[in-house]
């Protein structure tokens, strides 16, 4: 089943000169999506790890359902002031601003390992925040798992050392 063909392309949007990549026709169809976590539980199933960490919100859209899948728990990392208990917290760089991303201080323990899952890797920003929320409380980053990759970005540069696994590379 070929994903790519049922993605959306929105030109200008959030802002002028970012084209979004629209998952929501993949994640409407039942059949489609299960098929895409299907490809990304593939993907990972030479990889130990202990937990899935995702980033709000479609790194929640795509971990939490590849966790249940795998029988893994399900880690949030969400922006700024978004969580209730104490945080640790990294600043990011995306394509179109900067943000905060934070993630509870007991979610993760000395030396479990996380497999980090988001829908989009574009320019890094975001993958490599996640890569040091795990790290400052711990953990070890047992692998990154992206539904997309946008190659002309170069988001794999910042993740340099880091094993890296992608589904579709636009």
């Amino acid at each position: 089943m070929n994903l790519k063909e049922h993605l959306r392309y929105i030109p200008g949007f959030p802002e002028e000169g970012v084209t979004f990549i629209d998952i929501t026709t993949v994640l409407k169809d039942p059949i489609l999506f299960h098929a895409a976590i299907s490809e990304l539980a593939k993907a990972v199933e030479d990889l130990e790890f202990d937990v899935i960490v995702g980033a709000e919100s479609r790194g929640f859209i795509m971990g939490a359902p590849l966790a249940y899948a795998l029988g893994k728990g399900f880690i949030p990392v969400r922006k700024k002031g978004k969580l209730p208990a104490e945080t640790v917290s990294a600043d990011y760089e995306l394509e179109y601003g900067k943000n905060t991303l934070e993630i509870h201080t007991d979610s993760i323990k000395p030396g479990m390992k996380a497999l980090i899952v988001d829908d989009l890797l574009a320019t890094g920003g975001t993958a490599k925040a996640n890569c040091e929320l795990v790290e400052a409380l711990g953990g070890v980053v047992s692998g990154l798992l992206f539904f997309i990759e946008l190659d002309f970005l170069k988001g794999m540069k910042k993740l340099d050392g880091y094993d890296v696994r992608v589904v579709l590379t636009l």
